[in-house]
């Protein structure tokens, strides 16, 4: 199953540079418990982010992969992905799609399940999420909070 997590406001921005444009600790809290240990795929950009992060801990996922059109690229604690439709298109295991706005992009046509973090306000940025096909989805779940409404979208 291709899981895809993710934050953005009301204008669906999800980024500003690498980073996030907002510090919302419950929500990070609720990325972290979807994805710990679990198998991701993140694009380069949004790897070398998170180390920033992290520094000399860890990355907090199980197995990890990293799309890169860098054929060069070795990393210690992940695989690198060159043609990633292909490998999203024969993957067979569960994987949570966790960013960023390109790996977004060409992942959400064969994405099964959309987590969906919507931020409340609008925020200063200049990485969108693509335009979602909401007809392709259902609505499985809704929770609110003051900063945050948390959805599951479950693909028809």
């Amino acid at each position: 199953m291709i899981n895809m997590i993710w934050a953005m406001d009301e204008n669906q921005l999800i980024g500003i540079g690498d980073k996030i444009p907002w510090h919302i600790k419950e929500d990070l809290v609720y990325y972290r418990n979807k994805t710990r240990g679990q198998t991701v795929l993140m694009g380069e950009a949004t790897y070398f982010s998170l180390k920033g992060y992290y520094k000399t801990k860890p990355l907090p996922y199980g197995k990890i992969y990293v799309a890169s059109i860098n054929k060069d690229l070795v990393l210690d604690d992940a695989i690198v992905i060159n043609d990633l439709i292909p490998f999203i298109q024969s993957f067979n295991e569960d994987i949570w799609v966790v960013g960023g706005s390109t790996i977004y992009k060409l992942c959400l046509p064969y994405a099964d399940r959309l987590y969906i973090s919507y931020i409340k306000g609008t925020h200063e940025g200049d990485k969108y999420f693509p335009t979602i096909d909401f007809s392709k989805y259902n609505l499985i779940w809704e929770e609110e909070s003051e900063l945050v409404r948390y959805t599951l979208f479950e693909r028809k």
